[in-house]
């Protein structure tokens, strides 16, 4: 039977770009199997008659390499199976039988940085490429080792030579995590062995530091809202603004804010996917916040971009928007930390001082927030982010002191009743329990009725004080609710 090997765009699958992977096919025997060549392309990009990237499509020639590349490795593979009389499938030419194969640190690092880039984590990339460079550095130009030369006293040597450059315990737990990580993947692709793991000795929490409280108060946001800026610049006033929407859009931080377009808006509430995480933000627009769109966003909103941040002309690649909301960022962090200087604030105040501010104030004006898919889930993270906010319950201070003064008396009142029945039915057994020997069976007989009858009472007395008690507490907890 004959053997077919193509490449082809996937559109039945969509990444968390928007866009679809770029695959391998492979049909032998009507049998057909699919591979991942690592990299991804939008579908108005791809010329589907052609199976090849549009004239128009960025990294054209990157890709067409690529390709070209893998579909000449398969075609080896086949011809070098039928030579030596081989039996094969599609699918055991896609997943050959893995050879044992030791790769350097140095050439998985590369490896990983180049599948970061083709996926459009340039982020990412950047985090491992400035760890590449360091080790680098570090082993003196070779690198090229394998991972079980990793070992606690490799790390050791590592951090002092971190802290002899001069480097704080935040940069230096920034390079032992991803080194970590990158050591993490290394087993995953067999390329080293879990029995070697240095880090279950080396813990990396050691270099945790508490950092300072990014958030500002209420009376400071007021502040920032009401500073004239009228002599100042237009990006002054542009780095203003961005603050005050972040603040009351939930703490959305700036790469999202570059990232919304018209089609984010809809029936005036704010709709979109968290870059960070890939979670739905759904939070309403108050009239501040529409106040600030409409000042910078044009007229026909449709998919326009809702602040002057990026362009699809300028910026078409994910590196070239990257590198422009970094710039922004710089830019607008030194006009804030203007801005505190003008209204007397000693706070470094950032574009991420609205988001901890937006928590920080909830939390202030007696909101539980609940933590819900935090990707930080140590202690370090959690301790500094608020991922996903919820409000659960409202209770203001007014009302939680009202509430315990009720309890305690409504406690006292109850145990007071039940002294005062208890001293009742005393009384009457003295006084006229005895009274006859002809009725005094009779009479106590009625007098422990009568007994029961009270401790009937004193109970359902308690139970109509604690309806009570629960009434007033929802009332005053809808009170709260409508005031916030």
């Amino acid at each position: 039977m004959s053997i077919t090997v193509n490449v082809i765009c996937f559109r039945g699958k969509k990444l968390s770009n928007g866009e679809s992977p770029i695959m391998i096919r492979v049909c032998k025997d009507r049998k057909t199997k699919y591979k991942s060549l690592g990299i991804s392309v939008k579908e108005e990009l791809w010329d589907f008659d052609k199976n090849k990237p549009k004239p128009n499509c960025p990294n054209r020639d990157y890709i067409l390499k690529i390709i070209i590349d893998k579909e000449a490795e398969y075609q080896k593979k086949i011809l070098e199976l039928k030579a030596e009389n081989k039996d094969f499938t599609a699918s055991t030419l896609i997943t050959p039988k893995i050879k044992s194969r030791v790769k350097s640190v140095s050439e998985f690092c590369k490896d990983l940085i180049e599948e970061f880039k083709l996926s459009d984590k340039i982020g990412n990339a950047k985090v491992y490429n400035d760890l590449y460079t360091s080790l680098f550095k570090f082993t003196k130009n070779k690198l090229d080792i394998p991972f079980s030369h990793i070992d606690v006293d490799f790390l050791k040597d590592y951090e002092k030579w971190l802290r002899q450059k001069g480097c704080k315990d935040t940069s230096i737990s920034l390079s032992f995590r991803t080194l970590r990580s990158l050591y993490n993947k290394a087993i995953a692709a067999k390329y080293a062995k879990r029995t070697s793991y240095p880090f279950e000795e080396f813990k990396v929490s050691k270099f945790y530091v508490k950092t300072e409280k990014r958030a500002v108060s209420k009376d400071v946001i007021k502040q920032i809202m009401e500073l004239d800026l009228a002599n100042e610049s237009g990006y002054m006033n542009f780095s203003r603004d961005i603050f005050i929407f972040s603040y009351l859009c939930g703490g959305i931080n700036l790469t999202d804010v570059a990232n919304l377009k018209g089609s984010n808006i809809i029936n005036d509430r704010l709709v979109y996917i968290r870059q960070k995480t890939g979670k739905k933000i759904n939070i309403p627009l108050s009239e501040k916040a529409k106040a600030i769109i409409l000042k910078y966003a044009s007229k026909e909103l449709s998919n326009k971009y809702l602040f002057p941040i990026l362009n699809d002309e300028t910026h078409k690649t994910e590196a070239q928007r990257y590198r422009r909301r970094k710039k922004v960022l710089r830019n607008v962090n030194k006009n804030l930390k203007d801005i505190s200087k003008l209204i007397g604030v000693d706070t470094n105040i950032t574009s991420y001082v609205a988001r901890h501010s937006y928590a920080t104030i909830l939390k202030n004006s007696g909101v539980n927030i609940i933590q819900v898919d935090n990707p930080h889930q140590s202690a370090m993270g959690n301790s500094r982010y608020v991922k996903r906010l919820a409000v659960r319950e409202v209770y203001p201070v007014e009302e939680q002191a009202l509430v315990v003064c009720l309890w305690f008396t409504f406690a006292f009142l109850h145990r007071l009743s039940g002294r005062l029945v208890n001293l009742w039915c005393r009384f009457h057994h003295r006084f006229f329990g005895f009274s006859s020997r002809l009725n005094g069976s009779r009479f106590r007989n009625s007098i422990g009725i009568l007994n029961d009858r009270c401790i009937r009472y004193h109970c359902c007395s308690f139970h109509f004080f604690l309806f009570l008690l629960c009434l007033l507490h929802g009332l005053f907890h809808r009170y709260a609710l409508m005031h916030h």
